[in-house]
C-alpha cells in the first residue's frame, strides 16, 4: 500500500471514531517514511481526540518541525493548547495557521473561541461570526458561536443559533444540552432582573 492509500484509510477509521486503529496505520506510514509530516499529523490529531494530550503535542511538534509552515499541524496544536485552557499560546499558534491559510472556516472557529476565552470576548465573536458566514451549516462552529454568546449573556440570541443547529442536525446532543441550559439561564437571569 502506498502512503496515500494508507493516509486515506486512517483518516476513514479517525472519521469513525476508531482512532486506536488509525494510530496503528499512522505508526506504519512513518516506519516506510520518518518524514511523513501528514502521519505526525493523523497521529496528534487521532491522539487529541482520545485526550493524550502530551502524545497529541510530541507528533503535532515533530510534524512543525519537518514542516513549520503546515496549517492542519498548527491549527490541531492551537487546539491542543485551547483545550488544555493555554489561551494565550492556542491564540499565538492559530494566528500563525490563519496566516498561513487565511479564510479557513475551522481555523477561524477555533482562534475565536480563543480569543474570546482569553478575554477579546468582542473580537472572539467577531471571528466566530466570521467563520459562520464562511460555514454557515457547520454546527460546530454555530455551537461555538452560541456557547460564547451564552457567557456574554446574550440568551435570545444564544437560543436562536442553537435552534438553527437543530435544524440542520436534529441528533446534536450538544445543541441539546446548550438550548436547555441557555433557556434555563435566560428564565433565572429574567427572574433576578425583576427581583433586583
Amino acid at each position: 500500500m502506498t502512503l496515500d492509500s494508507l493516509l486515506k484509510e486512517a483518516d476513514k477509521l479517525k472519521l469513525q471514531g476508531r482512532h486506536d486503529e488509525a494510530i496503528k496505520l499512522s505508526q506504519k506510514m512513518l516506519m516506510m517514511d520518518l518524514d511523513f509530516v501528514d502521519a505526525y499529523e493523523e497521529l496528534g490529531d487521532n491522539y487529541l481526540s482520545l485526550h493524550q494530550y502530551d502524545e497529541a503535542k510530541k507528533a503535532l511538534k515533530h510534524a512543525l518541525k519537518l514542516n513549520p509552515k503546515s496549517p492542519n499541524a498548527l491549527y490541531l496544536l492551537g487546539f491542543l493548547y485551547s483545550s488544555l485552557g493555554d489561551f494565550e499560546r492556542s491564540v499565538e499558534t492559530l494566528e500563525i495557521a490563519n496566516n498561513v491559510q487565511p479564510h479557513h472556516p475551522e481555523i477561524l472557529r477555533c482562534l475565536g473561541w480563543s480569543i474570546f476565552h482569553s478575554g477579546e470576548r468582542k473580537r472572539g465573536l467577531v471571528i466566530l461570526e466570521r467563520a459562520r458566514a464562511m460555514s454557515p451549516y457547520d454546527t460546530l462552529i454555530i455551537c461555538d458561536l452560541a456557547v460564547c454568546y451564552l457567557n456574554d449573556r446574550q440568551f435570545d440570541t444564544t437560543i436562536a443559533l442553537l435552534e438553527s443547529a437543530l435544524k440542520i442536525e436534529p441528533d446534536n446532543e450538544k445543541a441539546k444540552d446548550c438550548l436547555s441550559t441557555a433557556k434555563f439561564f435566560k428564565k433565572e437571569f429574567e427572574k433576578l432582573k425583576k427581583e433586583s
